[in-house]
């Protein structure tokens, strides 16, 4: 099985996006610190690009999740494979993910975090599947409404390939 990659969203609409997200979420919080946390591993290139273009100040602190393994769609079984090192307690939180589909993850890390009494905690994602949804996750900052296809590029990954491209794209998998 060959696997082709069709560009969905290029890396200039992408940074574009980023840069306007940075300046909402610098409205939000009014200039105050914000605790970036980053749903690892695809996750991290957002969080770490959008970071670049919030001014103001920001820390940053991650989770491992899974509910993929090596699948194109969810398990639907939630395995937090590494924790906060930190207490967010009274703390601005602004919890990144690379794309929400069928939101049991975001809705799951959500009340999980909401437990830890943040002082504000809001949810910005990339990528959003809204059709997929089977858990209604509020998404306070959204990059782009994609259609039900697998993604990758931009941290996104099939079997911990492709990450690195610097664009969204669709996989398309192909009889050699």
């Amino acid at each position: 099985m060959k696997e082709r990659i069709e560009v969905l969203i290029p890396a200039e609409k992408i940074a574009e996006r980023l840069r306007e997200i940075a300046a909402e979420v610098d409205r939000v919080f009014g200039g105050e610190k914000i605790e970036l946390v980053c749903v690892l591993k695809g996750g991290v290139v957002t969080l770490v690009d959008l970071a670049k273009y919030i001014q103001s100040p920001v820390t940053m602190s991650f989770m491992d999740v899974s509910s993929y393994g090596n699948e194109t769609k969810s398990s639907g079984c939630i395995k937090i494979l590494r924790d906060l090192d930190e207490d967010i307690a009274d703390k601005n939180v602004l919890l990144v993910e690379d794309i929400i589909d069928s939101g049991r993850t975001l809705s799951h890390l959500r009340k999980l975090l909401l437990d830890r009494k943040p002082k504000m905690l809001k949810i910005c994602t990339l990528l959003d599947k809204p059709e997929c949804r089977v858990a209604e996750v509020p998404v306070d900052f959204s990059g782009f409404t994609i259609p039900d296809a697998f993604v990758v590029g931009y941290g996104l990954d099939y079997a911990q390939k492709y990450r690195n491209l610097p664009y969204v794209g669709i996989l398309h998998f192909e009889e050699d």
